[in-house]
C-alpha cells in the first residue's frame, strides 16, 4: 500500500475500553503505515440507557457527530470500535460509507453481532459467528517497547530491588468477585511469605476497584518488603512493574491484566479473591491461559517457568490488515 491507512478508534472515552481499540489499532501501525485518529462518543444522559437500536447521532451529546467525516474529510479505511456506546454507530458505519470502510467491534456486542464487518472478541466470552475472530484476552497496548518506555521513568527506584522483583497486580469488587478486608489480608500475608522466602522485593498496584479496607490490611502486611507500593499519585508505574517483575501476581477478576501480564512471557500467578457467582468466563481465561503455559493458580510459592509469550494482538492485527488492504483493493485504493 503506497497510501498509509486512515484509522478511526472509536470509544465512550474511558481507559480501559478505548486502550482496547488502541492497541489493535497500534498493532496494525506497527505492521504498515497508517494514521490513527480518536473519537469519542457520549450519549446525552436522557438517550443513554436507550436501546442501541433505537438511538440516533442526533442523540449524543456533542454539537455534532464526531464520527461523521469533516468537510474535506474522507470515511477512514478502518472503524474500530468498543464498547455499548459505540454499536449504534458502528453498525450504521457500512451504509453510511457505502461499503468503504471495514468496521471492527472489540469486544462481545452482544447486539447485532452480524453487523460488522469482524468482531475481535475474548475466547472466553464464548462469541460464535462467520465474523467473530476469538483471541485469548482482548486487544491491549503491552508490548516490549511500550513497558521499556515506562520503566525509564521508575529505573532509580526498581532496578537496584533485590531479585526476583514480584509485581502484585491487585483488582477489586466487581460483579463476580470481592475482595473483602479479611481476605486481603490473608492474601496479602501468603504474599509476604513467598516473597520473604525467596529474598526479593515487592511491586504493588491497586486498582480503581479495589476496596479500600482491602488497599489498607494489604499495605500494613506488605510494606516491611524491600519495593514499592504505589499510592495512586503520581505516574503510573504498572508498564515499568510489568518490565522489571521476574514474577507477576494478577487477581483472578481482571481478564485485562492477566492477559497483559501473559504478553510478557514472564509466569502468571493467578491470586484467589471472594466468589459472589459462578466464575464462568474467567475461570475459561484461566484455563486457557494454562493450557498456553502462562499462568498457574497461586499456591504460595514463587517457581519459576517458561512459555511462549502471547501475542494474540498482533494476530489479531494481522487478520484485519488482511481483510483491509483486500477492501482498499475493491475500491481501487493503492
Amino acid at each position: 500500500m503506497s497510501a498509509p491507512l486512515s484509522i478511526w478508534v472509536v470509544s465512550d472515552g474511558r481507559i480501559g475500553m478505548e486502550n482496547q481499540a488502541l492497541g489493535l489499532a497500534g498493532a496494525i501501525q506497527r505492521a504498515a503505515p497508517a494514521d490513527i485518529a480518536v473519537k469519542r462518543v457520549r450519549w446525552r444522559p436522557l438517550f443513554d440507557k436507550l436501546p442501541s437500536a433505537l438511538k440516533a447521532s442526533w442523540m449524543l451529546d456533542l454539537a455534532s457527530d464526531p464520527t461523521e467525516p469533516a468537510a474535506g474529510e474522507s470515511w477512514p479505511d478502518l472503524w474500530i470500535a468498543t464498547g455499548r456506546a459505540t454499536l449504534p454507530l458502528s453498525a450504521r458505519v457500512r451504509a453510511r460509507s457505502g461499503g468503504r470502510t471495514f468496521v471492527v467491534q472489540t469486544q462481545d456486542p452482544r447486539w447485532r453481532t452480524g453487523a460488522y464487518d469482524l468482531v475481535v472478541a475474548p475466547a472466553h466470552d464464548a462469541v460464535a459467528g462467520p465474523n467473530v475472530l476469538s483471541i485469548t484476552g482482548s486487544p491491549h497496548r503491552v508490548t516490549a517497547e511500550r513497558l521499556a518506555e515506562g520503566a525509564v521513568a521508575f529505573a532509580d527506584r526498581l532496578q537496584a530491588l533485590p531479585g526476583p522483583r514480584v509485581a502484585v497486580l491487585v483488582g477489586g469488587l466487581s460483579r463476580a468477585f470481592d475482595l473483602p478486608e479479611a481476605s486481603a489480608a490473608d492474601l496479602a500475608d501468603r504474599i509476604a511469605a513467598a516473597v520473604e522466602a525467596v529474598g526479593g522485593s515487592l511491586m504493588l498496584t491497586f486498582s480503581r476497584r479495589t476496596p479500600e479496607a482491602a488497599k489498607a490490611a494489604m499495605t500494613a502486611r506488605l510494606a516491611r518488603l524491600p519495593g514499592l507500593i504505589w499510592d495512586g499519585s503520581g505516574p503510573n508505574p504498572y508498564f515499568a512493574f510489568l518490565d522489571f517483575a521476574d514474577h507477576i501476581l494478577v487477581t483472578e477478576d481482571s481478564a485485562n491484566m492477566a492477559a497483559e501480564a501473559a504478553s510478557t512471557g514472564k509466569p502468571v500467578h493467578i491470586l484467589p479473591m471472594v466468589p459472589l457467582k459462578p466464575a464462568g468466563k474467567f475461570a475459561r481465561l484461566h484455563a486457557d491461559l494454562r493450557e498456553r503455559g502462562a499462568a498457574r493458580p497461586f499456591d504460595g510459592s514463587l517457581e519459576t517457568w517458561r512459555y511462549e509469550p502471547l501475542a494474540e494482538t498482533e494476530r489479531a492485527a494481522r487478520k484485519v490488515l488482511d481483510f483491509v488492504t483486500g477492501r482498499r483493493r475493491e475500491f481501487g485504493v493503492n
